[in-house]
């Protein structure tokens, strides 16, 4: 079953109300200063928004990853960048499916409330990018204590956030049959660790992302803070992985939807040579084949959504969907600009600042390059190419 204009109607007339609140001048502001929309992430917090994964017994609204993607694309679509908060979202399904019942009773709650912010994840190192199973940082077992080494990069939020899941190699690579075995996952209180041997650098960047590089020296923390398992969290990051293609790709079709309103008004008032500009095809068809793509993209999501809310693999339609709607955001942002000419370089028309925020998905959090790969290998059997 897939959203029809009724389905979650609820859920995107509130969001909308809410991100009314936040006009274009505040997120124009925002970017402008390369700030953290605090205010913006705080009324999403309050309004249970952010808390949407967290089950009902722990404070949160105990919704799927559908809904979590309507909330996240109704942001985009209403002029906002969901990047300064999805973390949250695909962050909790690691800890809501694999922590232990501790763990939940004592951060979920406090997650839900505002209390605390889990909106970091670190993974990514620079020496081994998407090569996940390669990467170099390690956490030692000595007693009642992790003792971590390492380095990450690409860390997002951790200005912003109480918490981070963090993925270590618990057993060195040349030690474990397959290697995929031995990392490991920690909830890391960002705090304390910026305190005793995590140094954090930030990442000037092209959209104003709040990201770093983490250096990690003799870094102590509590044998408690692993989740699930030590030598299974690979499997374990899977899950928050596939929610977070799955989220980008909602985010994608809200920018989509976004652009494709913005040229058809645009071009609908804009009047050249005593004629409306969205009256010649050559102006039309772009804005067209933009909501064409957009549309589909939107399916797939849904597709992805349903198999990871029943608890069916979903990794060739996460994938898939994040492929399509990064493709689709991306060719709606470039008719849009063109759509505009000249008034689409200005600040005001908010159209740049847009175009940079979605040109982002080309790229992150897995290119779309790498997308295809992983489609050739393992939904059509081809020899793996790397």
């Amino acid at each position: 079953m897939y959203d029809t204009a009724e389905d979650h109607a609820e859920i995107r007339d509130a969001l909308r109300a809410l991100c009314a609140e936040f006009p274009a001048e505040y997120h124009r502001r925002i970017d402008a200063e390369g700030a953290y929309p605090e205010d913006f992430v705080d009324a999403l917090t309050r309004n249970g928004w952010l808390a949407a994964l967290i089950p009902e017994e722990y404070g949160g609204a105990g919704l799927g990853l559908t809904e979590a993607s309507v909330i996240m694309e109704e942001i985009n679509r209403s002029g906002g960048n969901s990047g300064a908060c999805h973390g949250q979202m695909y962050n909790m399904n690691t800890l809501v499916r694999h922590g232990s019942e501790e763990q939940r009773r004592t951060y979920l709650p406090r997650i839900a409330s505002g209390e605390l912010r889990l909106q970091s994840m670190g993974v990514t190192e620079p020496t081994t990018g998407t090569d996940t199973t390669k990467i170099k940082t390690t956490a030692e077992r000595r007693g009642d204590r992790y003792v971590i080494n390492g380095q990450k990069v690409w860390i997002s939020r951790v200005q912003h956030s109480d918490l981070m899941i963090l993925l270590a190699r618990t057993t060195p690579l040349a030690e474990v049959r397959k290697k995929s075995e031995g990392l490991s996952i920690f909830l890391v209180d960002i705090a304390e660790a910026m305190q005793a041997g995590m140094e954090v650098r930030p990442i000037r960047n092209m959209v104003g992302h709040e990201t770093n590089e983490l250096f990690f020296e003799n870094l102590e923390i509590p044998a408690d803070n692993l989740i699930g398992e030590e030598g299974k969290g690979f499997r374990y990051i899977l899950t928050g992985l596939n929610a977070e293609r799955v989220l980008i790709a909602a985010e994608c079709i809200g920018d989509g939807r976004w652009f494709v309103e913005k040229a058809t008004g645009y071009a609908r008032d804009r009047e050249v040579f005593g004629r409306p500009i969205g009256q010649n095809q050559g102006v039309q068809f772009p804005i067209a084949e933009a909501h064409v793509e957009v549309e589909a993209a939107s399916l797939m999501r849904f597709e992805a959504c349903r198999k990871f809310d029943a608890g069916a693999a979903c990794g060739a339609e996460a994938n898939m969907a994040k492929y399509l709607a990064a493709k689709a955001s991306w060719e709606a942002a470039n008719a849009c600009l063109q759509v505009h000419g000249g008034y689409g370089f200005a600040h005001e028309y908010d159209v740049e600042r847009k175009f940079r925020e979605t040109r982002l998905y080309q790229v992150a959090p897995i290119s779309t390059n790498l997308i295809l790969s992983y489609v050739a290998e393992h939904v059509l059997g081809l020899p793996r190419s790397f």
